[in-house]
């Protein structure tokens, strides 16, 4: 017997609301959804481990949208705080059409663009704002808006404002906002900084849990592959031509310009990401992308922040992560919401002992091997005779003349898993820490 289908009005979002998503084509709420609005329909805390692309957007902003108070000038009444531009952008784009059908208006905040347009905006009053923690501080500190009268603070991705080091002024806002507002945190881990957040600046929270506690491993595919600079080109050229949409992660900016170049004049489809490109040209490169007008993404870490974008089938490493954090991070732009990916690092013989390295902190045990590019033709529904027909024809490419290609196997972490836990819902007792200058009286 079929368990009864789950519908937004079911838990508790407004008509209005609910037309509006069913005129998005959105009739079903996702298990993070259902397990976090109704709590913050009714105004309270609430804390949400969750991975990214399991519909948190939506989660935080219908009970943000039905709760929202009009605002004055300059004085908005929710807020939205998130690590990145990028996200900060499709916040607001996912939120602006069901913003309009309540008459409540919303507006994007980050560096990169010219200050005009934006204090132009706040004058002429918006109730929400999404915004990125530098800018918006920049634009408190010119007296283009005041917090006081914000009652609802999101915290979107916690976690990755903290590794970029934007805890300090996250508190700086949150302590200007309304000491009686309801504040709202979404973050992949709730430990470290995060967990002194939530004991700081949230009254009794209902802690939500979702997924797996931290980006799963065992739903990739992890490929370790030798190279020299005589084949680490045109590897990367064959693995984005075979296992497309694919996201490119190098170093440096002008790393991801030479390589992007490079790509380009081998025919392949391509847009470079990084923090040198102003917000016109970055939003050009995601637009690209997550249309597939471009099937392949070279980015830098930081540009990559919070990217959220479905059905990347393939992350290579072409230069190494920082860390296994970074590696993380970086190789969780795939395999999301239930999803399964391949990952591929191209690892040069100086970087064998760093890998086997981060291998250890993220929990996986692969071998280095030589290129083996039928494992990436097999993969992820691709065409199994153009690959076989190109195999054939580049595979003498991959290895150098006096080496013989590699018999061992790849192994991945511990296999596939599919679906998520099911939503945890219950009360934690974050420990307190001895210094708490900032919590809410």
């Amino acid at each position: 017997m079929r368990n009864k289908l789950v519908r937004f009005s079911d838990i508790g979002v407004e008509p209005r609301l609910v037309k509006a998503l069913r005129r998005e084509g959105i009739v079903e709420p996702f298990e993070v959804q259902r397990e976090s609005i109704p709590d913050s329909l009714l105004g309270r805390d609430v804390c949400c481990r969750a991975p990214t692309g399991s519909g948190k957007t939506l989660a935080f902003g219908l009970p943000l949208l039905s709760r929202c108070s009009d605002a004055k000038p300059k004085k908005p009444t929710s807020l939205v705080l998130t690590p990145t531009r990028e996200l900060a952008e499709q916040i607001r784009a996912v939120l602006d059409p069901l913003a309009k059908s309540l008459g409540h208006r919303i507006m994007s905040i980050y560096g990169g663009t010219p200050y005009k347009g934006q204090i132009s905006k706040l004058a002429k009053g918006a109730e929400i704002v999404v915004a990125c923690p530098g800018r918006l501080l920049d634009l408190v500190e010119k007296r283009a808006l005041y917090l006081e009268n914000v009652d609802i603070v999101v915290l979107d991705e916690a976690d990755r404002m903290a590794d970029m080091g934007f805890m300090e002024p996250v508190c700086e806002i949150l302590d200007a906002c309304s000491q009686n507002r309801q504040t709202i945190l979404f973050s992949a881990t709730l430990d470290d900084e995060v967990a002194e957040l939530v004991e700081s600046y949230q009254r009794d929270p209902v802690v939500i849990e979702i997924g797996p506690e931290e980006v799963s491993m065992d739903s990739m595919d992890h490929i370790f592959w030798r190279v020299n600079s005589s084949n680490k080109l045109a590897l990367s050229e064959y693995v984005t031509q075979n296992c497309s949409p694919s996201i490119v992660f190098c170093k440096t900016r002008a790393g991801s310009n030479k390589l992007g170049k490079q790509l380009a004049e081998m025919g392949a489809s391509v847009a470079v990401l990084h923090g040198g490109m102003n917000q016109k040209q970055r939003d050009r490169s995601m637009r690209k992308f997550s249309t597939q007008k471009v099937r392949t993404l070279i980015a830098t870490d930081v540009a990559s922040r919070g990217i959220d974008i479905q059905g990347v089938n393939c992350v290579l490493h072409y230069d190494p992560p920082e860390n296994g954090k970074a590696y993380k991070h970086r190789s969780g732009r795939t395999a999301r919401a239930g999803m399964t990916g391949i990952v591929v690092s191209l690892v040069q013989k100086s970087q064998q002992r760093y890998y086997k390295r981060i291998q250890k902190q993220v929990g996986i045990s692969c071998e280095i091997t030589e290129p083996m590019p039928e494992l990436i033709a097999s993969g992820n529904g691709i065409n199994p005779e153009r690959n076989n027909r190109a195999k054939n024809r580049k595979k003498k490419r991959f290895h150098d003349k006096d080496r013989s290609q590699g018999s061992s196997k790849v192994n991945s972490s511990s296999g596939r898993k599919s679906g998520n836990k099911r939503g945890r819902r219950q009360r934690r007792n974050f420990k307190k820490s001895k210094s708490n200058s900032h919590k809410r009286k």
